[in-house]
């Protein structure tokens, strides 16, 4: 992964987990590498077993400049709509990290307002280490969050497909019917919620 020059100060990089689930928050970090010390390994969270996020996301807390995480909760995923919600976890991420970056680099097309210039950039997470580096801070910080989210609610398997819409939970939602923690402006929930089940 190429290393990023920071004439201008310190580069925050910016990515989210849990868009696409039908259940939990959606979670948002924000990292600032240390120029001096790179991290081997970054890449885009989904590519990377679940062993080198852990250990990654281990390391990223412990070199990085600063670091936060932070999320959007399912009722404001279904009040503003997730795209929405994700640029909120996202502002509150950077809100959090305590230091105010002279720039940001956010994963996708569409960027979050913030007290500093901000550039969108599409497969960032596999190409701008930092936000590689917040890729995985927001992918490991959800699933825990989903497997803490099993205790209470066992009968849907959140701890094996964290809340996507898998066969599996799919199955549990017919027979154990939407849960609070369960997206109901998602189209699979709102269609059984709107047959009574």
């Amino acid at each position: 992964m190429p290393a990023l020059s920071y004439p201008e100060g310190l580069v925050c990089g910016l990515d989210e987990a849990g868009r696409g689930p039908l259940a939990g928050p959606v979670v948002a970090a924000a990292v600032i590498l240390d120029p001096a010390r790179p991290i081997a390994g970054l890449n885009d969270s989904k590519k990377l077993s679940e062993k080198k996020r852990e250990a990654l996301a281990e390391t990223i807390k412990a070199e990085a400049i600063a670091w936060a995480i932070a999320w959007a909760t399912v009722e404001e995923i279904d009040a503003i709509n997730i795209l929405q919600a994700s640029l909120l976890a996202m502002q509150r991420a950077v809100a959090r990290l305590g230091v105010l970056p002279a720039g940001a680099l956010v994963d996708g097309n569409v960027c979050p307002a913030l007290n500093c210039p901000v550039q969108a950039i599409v497969k960032g997470d596999g190409s701008i280490a930092p936000i590689a580096a917040a890729s995985i801070l927001a992918k490991t910080s959800r699933d825990h969050e989903m497997r803490r989210l099993h205790q209470s609610y066992p009968l849907y398997g959140l701890d094996r497909h964290m809340g996507y819409p898998t066969a599996v939970h799919l199955k549990a939602l017919r027979e154990h019917g939407v849960s609070p923690i369960h997206r109901r402006s998602y189209g699979p929930v709102r269609l059984l919620l709107e047959s009574g089940t």
